[in-house]
Parts: C-alpha cells; structure tokens; sequence
C-alpha cells in the first residue's frame, strides 16, 4: 500500500459546515492540517482549521486556486465547481471523491440512470426536462418529485399526489420517483480506499420529521433481519466500486413492505446517518474517510455500544441568536454525548447540532434518547 500519509499533510475541503468540523476534530489526531474554503466567515469550521478562507465553492477561480497547494482536496457538500476539481485533478492533484463522481451526485436524473444502467435496486422513475412535461406523466401519478439539481437537506422534494398538486411543481429538470410503501428507511456507510479496499458500517435505521423532511432520529443497530443487513451491506459495496469511488459514501436505501432493499440516493461524504460513529464504533466516519482519501488501511467498523443519534433542530417558533434549553441536564445523563455545531443562529429545524446516546441496550438507548429530544430545545435569546 502506497499511502499519501504524512505528518503536516495539508487537506483542503471545500465545504465549512458541520461535517468538515468533525472532520477537523479527527483529522487533528494524525496531525493533518485542515485547510477551509467556504463563504461564511463565522461557518462551523472557522474558528478550529489550520487555514481557513472565504470564497466561493461555486466559482471556477476561487476553487481551482484554493486547491493549487493542497495534497488532497475533498468535500463536505456536492454543490462545489466541479470545472475547477477537474482542472486540479489533470494537473495530478488528487480529489476525492473523484469530480466525474460529484458531478454525477449532483444531478439526480444521472443518479438514477446510473443505478438503472449498472443493475442497481432502485425504485421506477422518470425524467422530465421541466412541469410542462407533467401533464404527460398523470398515469404515473402518485409520485415523488425530486428537483434534479440544488436540493439539500429535505429541500427539493415534494410530493405529487394528484393533478391539483402540479402548481406547486418544480419548473426544471426533475425526477418523478414511484411511491414506495416502505416498511423502513435505512443507510450504510460504504467507504473505499485508492488501493480499492472497501469496508461498509453496520446498517442503521432512520426516523424523519415529516415536517421538515429531516433525519430526527438515528437507531443503531437497525431493526433488521441477518439476511437483509447482509444483503444491503452488499448493495453499497456494489455501488461504490460501480463508482470507482476513492472516500466514503452514504448509500440510503428503502426496505419495502415486501422485503426488497432499493437504494434512495447516496452521498459521497460523511453524512448525517453516520454521525453517531464518533462514540459507538470503533472508527468514526470521518477518520474513515480521512485513511481513504490518504490510503491508509480502512479502520475497524464494528459497534462498540447500541446508539441513537438525534438531531438537534431548531425549535419551529424561534430564530435568532441560538440559545440551548436544557444542556446542563442531559450533560448530566450516562452515556449522552452532545456535538453542538458553532452556529450562532438558529431558524425553525436548522441543524444545529446532534446528540449521540449510548447504552448496553438499544431499547435503554431509545428511552434515554426520547428523553433528551423532550428536554435538549434550541430556541433564541
């Protein structure tokens, strides 16, 4: 194994949120210096990289000079000028998740032609160039219409039930997905190395608030048979080396109620359905993704402890200056582990941090976890 490692390894990530902040906290164990290109001068990273600047991840110059002096380039968000990684990687810089990856992510349409085309579990569907096209699709009516660019953190989506609901259509490209009657929606964390090792995470289940299309909570180890952990575990490995994919994927997926795993989307990143990796396995995901994109041996996934992670969102009535209700008594609790993000403002359902629990059980960890959500409030001053 040829690894990149070395200490003073300058890693340049566009992105500064709260992923490349727990990045940041696992890179600082191997002495990796944590380079930052993100707009917001008070984004989450800010205050704790080796280099932080302001900039554009969209803009062609801004990018391609920010990587210029970087010995990898990596991302914590897919909306980045995926021209400028390009040119970098011609050069011979090397970025991952490779840029014909992120452009690919990018788009949901090419998405879901690339698991149609590479016999990949998914659920029908069907492209249109804009909602002028609806009208064309109402015998695939109910529907899920997901916009094929932009769309983030719940943002995008909607539901298509009938032809009333086409005024609130998306007017671009978009993918109009089936309905699936799903017994449970679930991830695994997939991630490889450029020597081609890949190692998946133990399957976990998610629970989303059906307000905000967000992840509220996380149980780890999902609720599933030996044979469908095996078989999804399978499905990622299968996507990332259809990718070629150098980093770490989140592979989502839908057990449907007739047993049969179909993959939702991916994200070629940390993601939200790993977080509670920092305490519950032996190797977090974004030490994992760190020994990737440098070629280290894939560190261990097992669990160490049955968790939930709950996503801590801003409370529905409350913007402004974020202020946590609560925090001295769930810091108080065995086994709760709070990550609070860095941001100093809170709206209704912002991520603003997350909260892993763990306990000898998974049923103790649900009781603790439920009992944190009840008390844990991000409101304002």
């Amino acid at each position: 194994m040829n690894s990149d490692y070395h200490s003073g390894l300058r890693v340049g990530i566009l992105g500064g949120g709260q992923l490349g902040r727990m990045f940041i906290q696992e890179a600082l164990n191997f002495d990796v210096k944590t380079c930052i290109l993100d707009p917001n001068p008070n984004a989450p990273c800010a205050a704790i990289a080796h280099e932080f600047t302001v900039g554009d991840i969209q803009n062609f110059d801004e990018v391609y000079a920010f990587g210029k002096d970087k010995d990898v380039i990596t991302i914590e968000i897919e909306h980045v000028n995926v021209d400028a990684l390009d040119k970098l990687a011609a050069e011979g810089k090397k970025v991952y998740p490779q840029p014909h990856i992120i452009r690919l992510i990018q788009d949901k349409g090419l998405q879901k032609e690339f698991y149609n085309s590479h016999n990949i579990p998914t659920a029908p569907y069907r492209l249109i160039a804009g909602a002028s096209e609806l009208s064309a699709n109402t015998d695939f009516l109910p529907f899920m219409q997901k916009a094929c660019t932009g769309g983030y953190d719940g943002k995008g989506v909607q539901a298509i039930k009938t032809e009333a609901d086409f005024e609130k259509s998306f007017p671009n490209g978009s993918v109009l997905e089936a309905f699936i009657d799903f017994e449970k929606e679930l991830s695994v964390i997939v991630a490889r190395n450029e020597n081609g090792d890949v190692i998946t995470y133990p399957i976990v289940e998610l629970e989303f608030n059906p307000e905000a299309n967000l992840v509220e909570y996380l149980f780890a180890p999902a609720a599933v048979t030996e044979a469908i952990e095996k078989a999804a575990s399978e499905i990622a490995k299968n996507v990332i080396e259809k990718l070629g994919m150098v980093g770490i994927l989140a592979v989502e997926l839908f057990l449907t109620k007739e047993g049969e795993i179909l993959v939702n989307e991916v994200a070629p990143r940390p993601h939200n359905s790993g977080h509670q990796t920092i305490e519950a396995n032996y190797t977090s995901q974004y030490e994992q993704h760190l020994r990737s994109i440098i070629n280290l041996p894939l560190g261990a996934t097992d669990a160490i402890k049955p968790s939930v992670m709950v996503n801590l969102l801003g409370e529905k009535d409350y913007s402004g200056t974020a202020k946590y209700e609560g925090i001295e008594l769930v810091t108080s609790w065995k086994g709760v582990y709070p990550h609070i993000y860095g941001k100093e403002f809170t709206k209704p359902f912002r991520k603003m941090g997350h909260v892993t629990i763990i306990a000898n059980t998974l049923n103790d960890a649900k009781t603790l976890a439920f009992d944190v959500k009840k008390t844990l409030k991000v409101i304002a001053e």
